[in-house]
């Protein structure tokens, strides 16, 4: 049997007598995409935030590359190679999108920050950064201001800056927030290639971007996990149906 990449096992998180996520185990395997999907405050972005390290788990671990990281802060997570893109765009809009990706070339390289507008006269960086740009179909927008860009490339900018870290997982809030159909179905596509070498989980509300992007759905419904499946199972199952999927249009 395949070793995940991301394992989770029975994370919980409570605030008082509010219990956000209950015993959520999920494995993310290499060249997967794993949805997860549920209504509004459901506790997706909380069980983002305790998989990367931003919120502390009440219990359960993580195991991310066959490591327990549970224990470890954001950035010594980041460092082992766990990418995460916001669900609210997180770039620097006054800096070109070169400056943006050389940047995050640099935290991965591990230097101490130069001035901002000194990285990306950096080669070294420039040319790490390019290929990330490349690699999501930027390349021809890199001397572009990261603000004037469109609310999709800026989403799919995010995508690069966090390939400039290396990642061997990534963690993707809600990517299609607020793009629109034709945004929408860039990263679509941008996704889809990437998965081959980098496996995702991904929270998304987006149906039509979750059915055809995901090998396998979690369904996440007052902080537990009611289901796990492939696309036909989940989009087939009467719990979900009428939990979910029964209020989303087209289903």
């Amino acid at each position: 049997m395949t070793t995940p990449v991301l394992e989770l096992k029975e994370l919980n998180k409570s605030y008082g007598a509010l219990h956000v996520t209950r015993n959520v185990s999920i494995t993310v395997g290499p060249g997967e995409i794993h949805a997860i999907i549920g209504p509004n405050g459901a506790g997706k972005t909380t069980l983002i935030g305790q998989i990367c390290g931003a919120l502390p788990s009440d219990s359960g671990r993580v195991f991310f590359a066959g490591e327990d990281v549970t224990a470890l802060p954001v950035a010594k997570r980041a460092m082992r190679g766990l990418g995460r893109s916001f669900q609210i765009t997180a770039i620097l809009p006054e800096f070109s999108a070169l400056e943006n990706v050389a940047l995050g070339v640099q935290a991965k390289a591990g230097h101490s920050f130069r001035f901002f507008r000194s990285a990306a006269r950096d080669e070294g960086l420039n040319e790490k950064a390019r290929q990330c740009l490349d690699t999501v179909g930027l390349l021809g927008r890199v001397d572009i201001r990261a603000g004037d860009l469109s609310h999709g490339e800026k989403r799919v900018l995010e995508l690069a800056i966090a390939l400039a870290g290396q990642p061997k997982v990534l963690l993707l809030d809600e990517p299609m927030a607020g793009a629109g159909p034709d945004e929408s179905a860039r990263l679509v596509d941008v996704l889809g290639a990437l998965k081959v070498s980098i496996p995702m989980l991904l929270v998304e509300h987006d149906m039509d971007a979750v059915f055809k992007l995901a090998d396998r759905i979690s369904v996440l419904v007052y902080g537990e996990i009611i289901a796990s499946g492939s696309v036909e199972e989940i989009r087939n199952n009467p719990a979900v149906k009428e939990a979910y999927l029964g209020s989303e249009e087209g289903v």
